[in-house]
């Protein structure tokens, strides 16, 4: 007879093994343990076989039966049911290593050697807030334009366009890498342009005007905050470099003898050792925070709680704020803008200097992205120009007389 829901419950273990069928070949294996296993008994090419279906209760009566009937129709058709299970875990298996989150940590993985790491934290977080629990667990050619597009809508819709375009660019990386490494068809990411808000770029507030840049040069020799702050700010136009790079420069880094800041490539933004060739002007502020921090050899620039820790990320912007420098005149970052307006603009410096200088993606005329070393000597010249035209506008504003383009150069 056909088993009952009531008679599998009532089913209790024996000293040994036994089965219960219900027709077909399917059986309930009822261990002395107590645990019951569905089994669909067949043959196939004369030989006889068993197919695992599951476990009682997880599946039930009605399921094994389900099971049963799928089997029978793959035997009808000369498919062996156990090897189609075997070849359907593959499958699921091959899926679940192809899904875009696994592809994405792989990717990611990959990338991170050159990437700083702060930067890699926050793709990380990125990936794992805003894309992993809407499209993790599926295959990269299985997710559609609509459905990426509707994940970058909800982060637009909390007011974060520049993540939602963020975002998307990451996923674009994601599927090339796919795409590069056999398990995508495309990038479907483009199949979106034009689809989100668009993204207005805000920069960085910056004194770019000559005559103001002296007053500012001015106000920073007059500062009379703490004096670690103070050197801070006088070295931040001579180098200009990234805040948190200025912040945890440290003095091993220093090379006083080439004139030179070594920032190793954990500490930069692209993942890249970077070369800041240091004027005469920018040895003279180090020398003397030496005497001040130097005999830790730890940060040049360090906190005023603990030399073991960097200078606060906002103790430049508060000092700005103490000598009545607005946060929309000017950033610790904006020192960036400055220098790259006028090096360019008033000194007419080349412009892949003042790029490479930057710790920009600069590449020759091959497509090949240059080394830290590239240009290095009239890097030197370029740094010592400006840190030249830096002193002339500090003179021209104590003076009250401006003087724009006097080092401008007329051509190399």
């Amino acid at each position: 007879m056909a088993l009952t829901d009531p008679k599998i419950k009532q089913a209790k273990p024996k000293d040994k093994n036994y089965k219960l069928s219900d027709g077909r070949g399917l059986f309930l294996l009822v261990t002395k343990s107590g645990a019951k296993y569905w089994r669909l008994k067949y043959r196939f090419l004369g030989k006889e076989k068993l197919l695992s279906i599951g476990v009682y209760p997880a599946v039930t009566l009605k399921q094994a039966r389900k099971a049963c009937d799928v089997a029978k129709d793959q035997l009808e058709q000369g498919i062996d049911p156990s090897q189609a299970k075997k070849a359907k875990k593959v499958e699921l298996a091959i899926a679940q290593a192809n899904n875009f989150e696994a592809i994405a940590l792989e990717w990611h993985k990959q990338q991170s050697a050159k990437w700083s790491e702060g930067y890699t934290a926050k793709v990380l977080r990125a990936l794992e807030r805003d894309l992993f629990p809407y499209i993790g667990t599926l295959p990269l050619d299985q997710i559609s334009p609509p459905q990426l597009l509707a994940v970058f809508k909800r982060i637009e819709s909390r007011g974060a366009t520049e993540s939602a375009h963020r975002v998307k660019q990451i996923t674009g990386q994601v599927y090339r890498y796919a795409v590069a490494t056999g398990r995508a068809q495309r990038d479907i990411t483009p199949d979106l342009k034009g689809a989100l808000a668009t993204h207005q770029t805000k920069h960085f507030p910056a004194i770019t005007e000559p005559e103001k840049v002296g007053k500012l040069l001015c106000l920073i020799d007059g500062y009379e905050g703490t004096s670690t702050v103070r050197a801070a700010m006088k070295l931040a136009p001579l180098v200009f470099v990234r805040p948190k790079e200025l912040r945890h420069a440290e003095w091993p880094e220093i090379d006083f003898d080439k004139a030179e800041w070594r920032i190793p490539a954990e500490k930069m933004k692209m993942g890249v050792d970077h070369i800041v060739p240091l004027s005469r002007q920018a040895i003279e502020i180090l020398e003397e925070q030496r005497l001040l921090t130097g005999h830790w050899n730890g940060y040049v620039f360090p906190s005023a709680r603990s030399p073991r820790r960097p200078m606060s990320d906002n103790a430049i912007l508060s000092a700005f704020r103490t000598m009545g420098i607005s946060k929309d005149e000017m950033t610790g970052h904006g020192f960036r803008a400055m220098a790259r307006t006028l090096l360019d603009e008033v000194l007419g410096e080349r412009v892949e200097l003042i790029e490479h200088q930057l710790a920009h993606a600069v590449k020759d005329s091959l497509g090949r992205a240059y080394n830290r070393t590239t240009h290095l000597p009239q890097r030197k010249e370029m740094m010592q120009r400006w840190a030249d035209y830096l002193d002339q506008l500090r003179v021209t504003a104590l003076s009250g007389n401006v003087v724009i383009g006097q080092f401008g150069k007329l051509g190399q």
